[in-house]
């Protein structure tokens, strides 16, 4: 009775652990998914204002980079 006590405790804390990391995983993807979707958009945007092959254009691609790749390791 005793042994199937304590399973049953483990069982609960560790199925709390894994609902405490599987929403902060999704938030991150959201997260993610949120700032490189407002990069992609101040792209088209500065494409838009001053031309496709302009300062403002290529440091938005840049930047649009960044974020990519800082959400590929994250």
């Amino acid at each position: 009775m005793l042994k199937k006590t304590r399973v049953v405790i483990a069982g609960l804390i560790l199925s709390g652990f894994m609902g405490a990391v599987i929403p902060t995983q999704a938030f991150a993807e959201d997260r993610c998914e949120r700032r490189i979707h407002e990069a992609e958009a101040k792209l088209r945007d500065a494409v838009a204002r001053h031309g496709e092959h302009s300062r403002q254009a290529e440091k938005r691609r840049h930047d649009l980079e960044e974020v990519r790749r800082h959400c590929e390791h994250h």
